[in-house]
């Protein structure tokens, strides 16, 4: 899936350097620089997450997150602002504002931001690390729905405990022979550890 992002900031060099920073990690992104516009734009196409400057002379931040919020309750909105102020922090947090952010940012913590909001929604980047996650997630909620312990599950597989604690945990990709293992021990069958029932 294609995350899509909504960079606004009245500054074109901001819109601008985001856009690069964004689009080198393989997002999507449009950039507006008249917040007046951007429930407009949010109607007419699909985004995953916004980027919104606070200070703006034509709409504050806080004003434009305020509409956002009464068109879509649920995108997430990362808020970045040179000035930072616990009256706008607050203003931000108390409208479901995922991050808040301080100008100039720092590509690798902006990322990081980035990346966290997004998975808050359950949102990922990278589908191959989402597939290890959901593998995980299916083994381990399967595993202790029939109250199984890990070396009660390496017994029925002939895997390691370390081995499957790593792929419960999604840290290390199974083989479909380790996976095939997993589901026959755990009664499931293959599609359902895709998380497809």
């Amino acid at each position: 899936m294609q995350i899509r992002i909504l960079v606004v900031d009245d500054e074109q060099d901001n819109c601008d350097y985001l856009k690069l920073i964004l689009t080198k990690e393989g997002y999507e992104v449009v950039t507006q620089t008249d917040p007046t516009q951007t429930v407009d734009v949010l109607r007419t196409s699909d985004f995953h997450l916004v980027v919104l400057d606070m200070m703006m002379p034509q709409m504050s931040g806080t004003d434009v997150l305020e509409q956002i919020r009464k068109v879509d309750s649920d995108i997430a909105v990362v808020v970045a602002t040179a000035y930072p102020h616990v009256d706008s922090a607050v203003a931000s947090l108390k409208l479901q504002a995922s991050d808040y952010v301080k100008k100039p940012l720092e590509p690798e913590a902006f990322l990081g931001t980035i990346e966290a909001a997004l998975a808050r929604k359950g949102l990922s980047r990278d589908p191959e690390a989402e597939l290890h996650r959901t593998i995980g997630r299916t083994i381990r909620d399967s595993r202790k729905a029939q109250d199984l312990t890990l070396k009660q599950l390496a017994r029925r597989t002939g895997l390691s405990v370390s081995l499957l604690s790593q792929i419960e945990r999604a840290e290390s990709s199974a083989s479909i022979s380790s996976l095939y293992k997993i589901a026959s021990a755990l009664r499931l069958r293959m599609a359902e550890l895709f998380g497809n029932t």
